[in-house]
């Protein structure tokens, strides 16, 4: 076999590689669409849930999902990036940061049960914050927070060595050199791992049962109350199915779907926004 034969088939293989991930893609959200788009109405987004369920509408899931995201992302991002920039600008090759790494990449394959009972053990129990949304909100950045480090790290690491040689040639400092000159030619990089850490923050379920969710539709007043999620009540929809409940849960994977898709792309047109005005 020659060369141009072997770099035939090696396209081949890759472009069905990629072809098939846009197909599970586009399989799920159709099922969901087929399946769920009946129970979508403005009742359906807007009321409380009733009848464990099977009526009323899902907002309260919604709004204590978006209230675990925001906090989860406002705890990860910070420590994550900051994490990042000490390993690649401040601190040398070493014992000390291959055990951050090791404990980075360690804490990436940990069930997300584990977060949850450490959350529990830590935050609701020792700490006395209680099942709430802070609670809740704290396990889930703890557990996104090895994915936020690892590919802002990565982010960094891919600046070139010249750009940063250049500004300090110019008489700025290192703190400028980060400011001017590393994150924002990093940005989409960093973009990229709090997308990932969105994505699975929003989806879990296992963390906030014991930190944050209950089944009763409360709208919550505060950070210090629990909250409906859109995961643990989907959880309990399909646990006692019956046909009214099966189409609500549906109903509930398609608007989790629809926001973890929305909230996405928003990101997505916020990297491109920031990386074009970088070029220029």
């Amino acid at each position: 076999m020659n060369v141009y034969k072997e770099e035939k088939i090696m396209k081949t293989l890759l472009w069905g590689s990629a072809l098939f991930t846009v197909f599970i893609l586009i399989a799920i959200l159709s099922f969901l669409i087929i399946k769920g788009a009946g129970a979508l109405s403005i009742d359906f987004l807007t009321k409380i849930p009733t009848d464990s369920g099977e009526k009323g509408g899902i907002f309260p899931a919604i709004l204590g999902t978006l209230y675990l995201v925001t906090i989860a992302v406002l705890t990860a991002a910070p420590l994550g990036i900051g994490g990042a920039i000490y390993l690649v600008e401040f601190q040398r090759e070493g014992i000390i940061t291959k055990i951050i790494r090791f404990g980075a990449d360690t804490l990436n394959g940990v069930p997300s049960i584990i977060f949850g009972l450490f959350g529990f053990a830590f935050l609701v129990y020792y700490l006395k914050l209680g099942v709430c949304i802070l609670s809740g909100g704290l396990t889930l950045g703890f557990m996104i927070l090895p994915t936020v480090l690892r590919t802002s790290e990565e982010a960094l690491r891919a600046v070139p060595r010249g750009d940063k040689e250049g500004s300090y040639a110019l008489g700025a400092t290192k703190l400028q050199t980060i400011r001017n000159i590393v994150l924002p030619q990093s940005f989409s990089g960093i973009v990229t791992g709090i997308i990932l850490g969105i994505g699975r923050a929003a989806g879990e379920t296992a963390p906030i049962i014991f930190t944050a969710a209950i089944l009763n539709p409360v709208l919550p007043k505060s950070v210090f109350d629990p909250t409906m999620t859109l995961p643990t009540h989907l959880y309990n929809l399909v646990s006692e199915a019956t046909p009214d409940k099966l189409l609500n849960a549906y109903g509930t994977a398609l608007v989790l779907v629809m926001i973890i898709l929305i909230t996405t792309y928003s990101a997505l047109l916020l990297r491109r926004y920031f990386t074009r005005n970088i070029r220029r």
